[in-house]
């Protein structure tokens, strides 16, 4: 065996353990073990796969490249069970710096044909091998700040496949150009004004494939923004709508209202005649004609009552079993409208959940409760049909694509309070427990 050789096959397979570290900084948030952990069991595989390889290099002449390509797929399915990412991120990474480290190489071979011009591509020396090693950490240093601190962001946040593969899609035309561009023998390199225009070439590629990357991180900035504007104003939406809803209530129960005054003064005039038994005769009438879905009282805020008193109502048409405890902070210290939005949310989310099941087995619990004097612990508890789509952690909404707007809301209000609300299911019921720290003024 050519001990040369091995030691500049293993100088190029070494490219391989910058390349590792640049696969987990975008996703540096999605790992599935801490980092020590995660060298742990990746070193191992590197460490034995470079001296093989550089060892079938150096024996039966197979070239590194190959090596690497023929190595690409299971190195990826390594990479993926490490990480908390679906296909198309995993994809888009991995791919991106695939590309990335093809300008090293081609580097490499230019560096290399200055040294040796009668040489080729499947003869890398030394000292070539070592400056695309070096070059290949420098990329690493230069990308760590960016990668970790704005495509980890687009990483966490862009759950839009599509364009995730379009970014695969990018680097791999870079990837394929590069590799079909590797120099078989320098010569072609030393032909008219090759020797300078190559590697000026591939420094305006990366330069060039740089700023796509900056484009995307642009283009996905957006993309979030607007996406969250539209939450938002489904949120607003939301919160309309049920303000509308109240409104409905307060006008259905304004006659009620009303005529309760007449029923006072008459009420006191028989008082004052002593006769009981009309007194009796007209309560009893009264009492008939009284709604049976009537608001009580759950808080002494007028608007969170009339609204819990709407969703009850709601929940009785239904036929669905309740059993409600509501204990807010007097005077309130949270904002109305948030509260409106997190119980309304709550309720509207859960009767929909009791609706899936037949009326036998409808039934929902909710507690509100103030413990420690600063903090107010909120408990729904419904029984539904146990479906539920879920992405990861988050759940997906059941009645549309997308994310659940409601939870979503919910889990927003409880960070505003610094808070915090945890959802979660089982095959019969689905629960939410939500904390909300109270602030008195």
């Amino acid at each position: 065996m050519d001990i040369s050789k091995w030691m500049s096959a293993l100088l190029q397979l070494l490219i391989l353990i910058p390349a590792a570290v640049s696969f987990y900084l975008p996703a540096v948030n999605q790992m599935k073990y801490p980092p020590a952990k995660t060298a742990f069991l990746c070193l191992p595989v590197l460490l034995l796969f470079t001296p093989a390889a550089a060892f079938l290099h150096a024996v039966l002449l197979i070239r590194t490249n190959i090596l690497l390509l023929l190595f690409l797929v299971p190195f990826f399915f390594l990479y993926r069970r490490t990480v908390n990412l679906d296909m198309p991120r995993c994809l888009a990474i991995y791919i991106g710096v695939c590309a990335i480290e093809t300008f090293p190489m081609q580097l490499g071979y230019a560096f290399d044909s200055a040294l040796h011009p009668a040489s080729g591509a499947a003869d890398l020396s030394f000292e070539a091998a070592l400056f695309r090693l070096g070059l290949s950490c420098l990329l690493l240093a230069a990308f760590i700040r960016p990668a970790v601190r704005y495509f980890s962001w687009a990483v966490d946040s862009l759950d839009f496949p599509k364009i995730w593969y379009s970014a695969v899609a990018l680097s791999v035309i870079f990837l394929v150009f590069n590799v079909l561009a590797v120099p078989q023998k320098y010569a072609t390199l030393h032909a008219g004004r090759m020797h300078w225009l190559f590697p000026v070439f591939e420094l305006f590629a990366l330069a060039v494939l740089t700023a796509v990357y900056a484009l995307f991180y642009q283009n996905a900035s957006v993309i979030l923004k607007h996406t969250k504007l539209k939450e938002r104003s489904r949120l607003l939406e939301m919160q309309s709508h049920q303000y509308h809803k109240l409104q409905e209530h307060i006008q259905k129960t304004a006659k009620l209202r009303h005529d309760f005054r007449h029923s006072i003064r008459l009420l006191a005039s028989l008082a004052q005649k002593g006769d009981i038994g009309s007194i009796q005769a007209h309560l009893k009438e009264y009492e008939a004609g009284f709604p049976n879905n009537s608001m009580a009282d759950y808080c002494k805020n007028a608007a969170l009552n009339a609204l819990f008193g709407y969703y009850h109502e709601m929940a009785v048409s239904a036929g669905i079993r309740t059993d409600w405890n509501i204990e807010l902070p007097e005077p309130l210290v949270f904002s109305e409208t948030d509260m409106a939005a997190l119980f309304g949310n709550l309720m509207e989310n859960a009767i929909a959940g009791c609706q899936t099941l037949p009326q036998a087995s409808r039934y929902f619990c909710l507690t509100a409760e103030i413990q420690h004097t600063d903090s107010l612990y909120i408990v729904s508890t419904n029984s539904f049909d146990g479906v539920t789509r879920k992405r990861k952690e988050r759940y997906l909404s059941t009645r549309h694509k997308g994310t659940g707007l409601g939870l979503a809301s919910i889990a927003a209000v409880a960070e505003k309070y610094g808070g915090s609300a945890k959802i979660s299911n089982s095959d019969t019921e689905f629960f939410a427990d939500i904390l909300l720290k109270i602030h008195k003024t």
